[in-house]
């Protein structure tokens, strides 16, 4: 009865939803927002207008998009309990000490507890302001460092570095990060936005599945890409030294960081705002071999384009976190800082027509077996 049962390993091509929030077309390596097209987005918007797009649904206007900032702006607070709490936590990874701070908030905050939709974006946007300030206070306190105050004057991502590093940021560098944020705002189903629709299915209030999407982006087969192509950046070390990794790499049939996508076959859409920014930091920075050996890698990787080995987003990202001089194991949680608007959205689609998500496995164990008793075993 089982034998004709077709399994999808991973949900490997299922729909289980529809949504309105992002469409992605990976043969034409195509996104978009809302309609928005994340070329357009990348080139035109601020951080603050696609939050509002992804979680409203249309782009702000200028009082709309006013008030919004003046939300997120005045939620740039924390109990004064999650300093003790990252101070308790100080030698975990960031993400560990990041996923428990926002469980603490769950039980400091009462509003927390409700699960309307619009107490679903009202905490939203709050924890959308506090995810920075929580990662920025604990790179501080494991330094030795008090944390630093948010300032009202800048935007979420001049502020975030600021919180990070207490320098005001260049106009350049705060809008990069911006991009940065703008291009892992939102991408469909992935694997911890997928997570945190399971949780808002049992009808858990958001903080919930805030957590359940921070626990599954801390793997490294989901938000570990960046991370990964700083180490192979440093292992290489020097441009003329790429094109030897990767044939060794391939001769090895081991893949290279950065390349590939479970959904894209052309490049990664996202890929190109990152490359012309990574190269005008570094030449900031003075740091321009950055970018060198990474385009080295991609010269090498290019007779591999055919079988949909293109450059993703993450390829680029590592190096503007490597120039900005933050520590590897903050790359994850600088994604989450860009996804929190598509958790947000996920969960507030996931509410409206809510279903518990329940697949089934296919059993393939032992078939019905007698009881045997401890003395017969």
């Amino acid at each position: 009865m089982t034998e004709n049962v077709k399994i999808n390993r991973g949900l490997k091509g299922i729909y289980f939803e529809r949504s309105g929030v992002s469409h992605i077309d990976g043969t034409k390596g195509e996104l978009s927002y809302r309609g928005y097209s994340i070329h357009d987005l990348a080139a035109n918007a601020t951080f603050e207008e696609v939050c509002y797009l992804l979680i409203h649904g249309e782009l702000p206007n200028t009082e709309q998009l006013s008030e919004f900032d003046a939300a997120l702006k005045a939620a740039r607070t924390l109990p004064p309990q999650i300093h003790d709490i990252i101070r308790a936590t100080v030698d975990g990874h960031p993400m560990d000490v990041l996923r428990t701070a926002v469980s603490a908030l769950a039980a400091l905050e009462p509003a927390s507890q409700e699960t309307g939709e619009e107490a679903f974006i009202a905490n939203g946007i709050r924890l959308t302001s506090q995810v920075p300030m929580i990662i920025a206070a604990h790179e501080n306190i494991r330094n030795g460092r008090a944390p630093i105050a948010a300032d009202p004057n800048l935007s979420h991502a001049a502020n975030w570095l600021w919180m990070l590093k207490g320098e005001k940021p260049s106009e350049d560098a705060a809008r990069l990060a911006d991009v940065d944020f703008i291009l892992h705002a939102e991408h469909g189903a992935n694997a911890s936005s997928f997570a945190a629709r399971v949780t808002i299915g049992t009808e858990a209030n958001l903080h919930g599945a805030i957590v359940t999407a921070l626990s599954t982006l801390a793997g490294p087969a989901h938000g570990g890409a960046a991370e990964d192509v700083m180490k192979m950046v440093h292992e290489i070390g020097t441009p003329d030294k790429a094109a030897d990794y990767v044939k060794a790499k391939r001769k090895n049939r081991e893949a290279v960081t950065g390349f590939g996508h479970r959904v894209y076959r052309a490049e990664d859409p996202r890929a190109r705002h990152m490359r012309g920014g990574v190269k005008k930091l570094g030449d900031e920075m003075g740091a321009p071999e950055w970018y060198e050996i990474l385009q080295a890698v991609v010269d090498a990787m290019k007779p591999y384009a055919r079988h949909g080995l293109n450059v993703n987003v993450d390829f680029y990202s590592g190096v503007i976190y490597q120039l900005h001089g933050i520590p590897m194991d903050l790359y994850v949680p600088i994604f989450a800082i860009g996804r929190m608007p598509g958790w947000i959205v996920q969960c507030v689609e996931q509410q409206r027509g809510n279903i518990l998500i329940r697949p089934l496995t296919l059993y393939n164990g032992p078939e019905q077996r007698d009881w045997i008793d401890m003395q017969d075993r």
